[in-house]
């Protein structure tokens, strides 16, 4: 399977559209190939970092697979009429894929890093779950700083993971991968943001219908009103400003 990168109208990002079934036929790839590859996702949040943060931009350029999460942009790409089938079918955050997982062949070693020590120990019991015959091994993030972070890789080093669920938060992760990549064992490193307290069903999915409408921030607005509101209500205002500058910088 060939991933190619498609541009998205209007944001300036490029992204990998695939579907549940695309994406494990990647990961089937990527887990034989036992090479060190790098999974992200776009929604409006990342976007903004990408344009505004040299450092997240060059993880993101560098990645190998780039997926459509948010419903805006995967809505702006659906536009190019390049989808095989409904366009809602490639919108792919970490919940719509990582319950697959059993299907990937010769997956037999998977880490969890990230999240508190309850929803890690949780999800790791949840993925031994999908994946029966593979061995599954958590660390907690919480709290997260440089001793922490060199405690991570090395016993990321030790394990030698063929699949890693990195769920640090936006843009944390991100840029523990641009830090440390270079350091670390090969592996499929997938950045899962809070999917790991949802796979353990400490934090509550949305209803699939509400995201289908591209409604889930309202969920998660609704549910961590503190968390959620900038990013909501402040930060596609500081994005309109950046894609402004960016076509003005174009146009000059």
């Amino acid at each position: 399977m060939i991933l190619t990168r498609q541009h998205i109208p209007v944001l300036g990002v490029d992204a990998t559209p695939l579907t549940v079934q695309g994406m494990t036929a990647t990961l089937n790839r990527f887990v034989a190939e036992g090479s060190t590859r790098t999974v992200v996702g776009h929604n409006l949040h990342s976007v903004t970092l990408f344009h505004s943060d040299p450092e997240f931009r060059a993880l993101y350029e560098n990645s190998d697979v780039v997926l459509l999460d948010g419903a805006p942009v995967l809505w702006l790409w659906g536009r190019s009429g390049d989808a095989d089938g409904p366009v809602m079918d490639y919108r792919l955050g970490s919940t719509d894929w990582i319950p697959a997982l059993g299907n990937v062949e010769g997956l037999e070693r998977i880490a969890v890093l990230g999240a508190g020590a309850e929803a890690n120990a949780k999800a790791v019991t949840r993925l031994a779950g999908i994946v029966p015959g593979a061995k599954v091994a958590g660390m907690p993030g919480e709290g997260w700083n440089g001793a922490l972070e060199d405690e991570a890789v090395a016993w990321l080093q030790e394990l030698r993971p063929q699949l890693v669920l990195l769920g640090l938060g936006m843009p944390l992760q991100e840029m523990v991968l641009r830090r440390r990549l270079d350091s670390l064992p090969p592996a499929v490193y997938c950045a899962v943001g809070g999917a790991i307290e949802q796979i353990a069903g400490i934090q509550k999915l949305a209803p699939r219908w509400l995201g289908r409408l591209g409604l889930e921030w309202a969920w998660r607005l609704m549910l961590h009103p503190r968390r959620v509101a900038y990013r909501v209500f402040g930060e596609p205002w500081v994005l309109l400003a950046l894609l402004v500058r960016r076509r003005l910088r174009q146009d000059g």
